[in-house]
């Protein structure tokens, strides 16, 4: 097989791939926003997130992982829209931020002092 067709299969499935990871991890964000927003007595406008951002990152093992970031929308009262945000590591909630509160979730592997 020539190089710029198996160039071109490597890239496809590159493409196919992230594109997969990136529904698995926006499906666990819309979840996340979804009960931090349930917890605090909040409308969870839209019931959706709107990706914001991806870099690559290393986890707390060192691996690497892609970081994205996620934003919604919330309402306190129902008659205003206010912003919130989830941030992950891979599959996995790093931050969630609603209201003026920001919650870091902690690694299971990470000792907090």
């Amino acid at each position: 097989m020539p190089i710029f067709e198996t160039f071109s299969l490597l890239l496809a499935g590159a493409a196919i791939w992230f594109w997969l990871d990136t529904l698995k991890a926006r499906e666990i964000g819309v979840v996340a926003a979804q009960r931090a927003c349930a917890e605090e007595g909040l409308l969870f406008l839209d019931e959706t997130v709107a990706g914001r951002s991806v870099r690559p990152a290393r986890d707390g093992d060192g691996q690497f992982k892609l970081r994205r970031i996620y934003e919604f929308e919330y309402s306190d009262t129902g008659n205003n829209r206010r912003s919130g945000s989830v941030t992950m590591l891979g599959h996995e909630v790093e931050i969630m931020h609603v209201r003026p509160n920001l919650y870091v979730i902690p690694n299971a592997n990470q000792t907090l002092h």
